[in-house]
């Protein structure tokens, strides 16, 4: 797992170093120049030995400061340098005006306008015009260029962008590229035939092919719109890293840090070097381990899956597959009396129990040794179907609701928010998670016109602080929060891209992983993280033409991949 930081913690991390004398300003600015040099030249090897031509834009703040590092060290390689500011060079802030003067004093600085970026062609260029710190959308010369490098003209420069911290114009903090204010409905522009006014963005699409940030990523690099604006992400060390551990710790005990991670990018292999490692990972790997000579299938759980009616039977025995597969001891599927057949038709090694309406669920759970419940998937909408889920709730058992089971309650989430307790995990997708958290999911979808954005982290944050339970919000970008703020990112993206779990039946056997975790003795938090890296995991395993009824039969491959047995 790797730590994500916002924007403002980066910068209190960088401001407490400074402070304690460990580091100055230029410092870190050298550090981050030469790190994206080093960067360019990972990326593309063959420009090590054939200088290039490159243009690097350079911002009013230390993000121009960076770029200016990055022109000087380009220069003295041999390579071709026009250098564009952006902004009055004498509002610079101290250390970037120190760069911006060394630069100045045997090369020239052009006013950045788009006539002037567009006279000549370059190999490469450097976006270090706006970076972690952005809190207002683009304006004048500075939106002009990057929608014309984004191809508001024709014009594609996504495979020789490389952005510094952050494609401009993106809010590291949400994933959100930052957007005028839309024009009133009154303005002239706007044809008022139902037509939603909307602001300019600079760009929507793949901006940069290379992404360069410091110490740590950021949220933003991973959510929303992020992924496919910034290319590549890759982190680069800046001499923080004693800011994450102090020295002094006994052995096996946690480390006196500055900042233990309190939100983490999910991920067998950490993108920075962290000594925090044993203190982050929050997978249930080892719990996942069966090796044992002393176990016996009730040592590792019996999972109980309800189903829904005749003709709504598949998502739940996609769920109790997966249940089993990750390595439930026992999984029953619960089945109305209509739609015994057609379960029993094609159930083997899942066990099957009648079970219609309240009182027979009641019944079944009776049964102690059913220790986790899964219900939602194809339980249908009627009127005795919210009985069930009260049922199961108030049986305490480690329970995971998803899709029917929560719509149940879209008109009276309260009423759900009452009953859920610590040992639930709620599973919603974008719409499950409007009709549940409306006022949230406004504000998610409102413009962003100013930074930090509202981001979708904040509102998992919010939604499991309100329902008292671990909330996982499904996309690509997968937020997992619980009631106490912990949070993680399990991002699809990049080299995890995995846009084949865009699939009937997905969610449903996501919805089993994390029922068979719970149920081999994993907290709610650690399930749902450990189920959702290896959702993806089996997805990537699988490839193209994957569909739900292949997700659980991948889980021996990958569980062999990591070395879990």
């Amino acid at each position: 797992m790797t730590e994500l930081l916002t924007a403002a913690q980066m910068r209190a991390i960088e401001q407490a170093a400074i402070a304690a004398g460990e580091v100055t300003g230029l410092e870190l600015m050298e550090r981050a120049g030469q790190g994206v040099v080093e960067a360019i030249f990972e990326e593309w090897p063959e420009y090590e030995s054939a200088p290039q031509s490159v243009a690097v834009l350079c911002g009013p703040g230390n993000n121009g400061g960076d770029g200016f590092v990055v022109a000087r060290l380009l220069a003295g390689k041999g390579w071709t340098v026009k250098v564009f500011l952006y902004g009055d060079p004498d509002k610079l802030p101290a250390d970037a005006r120190t760069n911006y003067e060394i630069w100045l004093a045997d090369n020239q600085v052009e006013e950045l306008t788009e006539r002037a970026f567009r006279k000549e062609p370059y190999s490469l260029h450097i976006d270090a015009l706006f970076g972690a710190g952005l809190s207002r959308p683009l304006e004048g010369e500075a939106f002009n260029v990057a929608s014309h490098m984004s191809g508001r003209n024709g014009d594609d420069y996504s495979d020789s962008v490389v952005a510094i911290d952050a494609p401009s114009g993106l809010c590291l903090d949400s994933g959100t590229v930052l957007e005028e204010a839309p024009p009133s409905l009154g303005h002239p522009i706007f044809d008022q035939q139902g037509q939603e006014p909307q602001g300019r963005k600079p760009f929507q699409d793949r901006f940069a092919a290379l992404t360069v940030t410091f110490d740590s990523p950021k949220f933003g690099h991973f959510v929303n719109e992020g992924p496919s604006v910034c290319g590549q992400v890759v982190v680069k060390d800046i001499g923080l890293e004693q800011w994450r551990v102090l020295k002094g710790t006994k052995p096996g005990t946690p480390p006196r840090s500055l900042r233990l991670p309190h939100s983490v990018l999910l991920g067998a292999r950490p993108l920075v070097k962290d000594r925090r490692k044993p203190w982050i990972s929050r997978f249930g790997f080892v719990r996942c381990k069966k090796a044992s000579t002393k176990g016996h299938k009730y040592t590792h759980g019996h999972a109980l899956v309800l189903s829904g009616g005749h003709g709504k039977t598949g998502a739940a025995r996609l769920a109790a597959r997966g249940a089993l597969r990750i390595g439930a001891g026992l999984v029953t599927v619960g089945s109305p009396r209509s739609a015994m057949m057609e379960n029993a038709c094609q159930l083997t090694a899942i066990m099957l129990r009648q079970m219609d309406g309240a009182d027979e669920l009641r019944t079944l759970l009776q049964d102690s040794r059913f220790n986790a419940v899964c219900l939602g998937p194809g339980l249908g909408l009627a009127a005795d179907r919210e009985g069930l889920v009260l049922e199961v709730l108030q049986a305490n058992r480690a329970t995971v609701l998803d899709a029917d089971a929560l719509t149940q309650f879209e008109d009276r989430a309260e009423a759900l928010f009452e009953v859920l307790h610590e040992n639930c995990v709620i599973t919603p997708h974008g719409g499950e998670f409007s009709r549940l958290f409306p006022d949230l999911a406004e504000k998610l979808n409102a413009p962003a016109t100013t930074g930090p954005a509202y981001s979708k982290v904040d509102a998992t944050r919010e939604a499991a602080k309100r329902a008292g339970c671990v909330v996982l919000f499904k996309g690509p970008d997968t937020v997992i929060a619980a009631p106490n703020g912990l949070c993680s990112v399990n991002s699809a993206h990049y080299d995890r891209s995995a846009p084949w779990l865009a699939t009937a039946g997905s969610g449903d056997v996501l919805a089993g992983f994390i029922t068979g975790l719970m149920a081999r003795g994993l907290d709610p938090m650690q399930a749902a993280e450990t189920a959702a890296y290896l959702h993806v995991e089996c997805a990537l395993n699988f490839g193209p033409g994957l569909i739900a009824e292949d997700l659980p039969e991948q889980i021996p491959a990958v569980l062999r991949k990591l070395d879990i047995f």
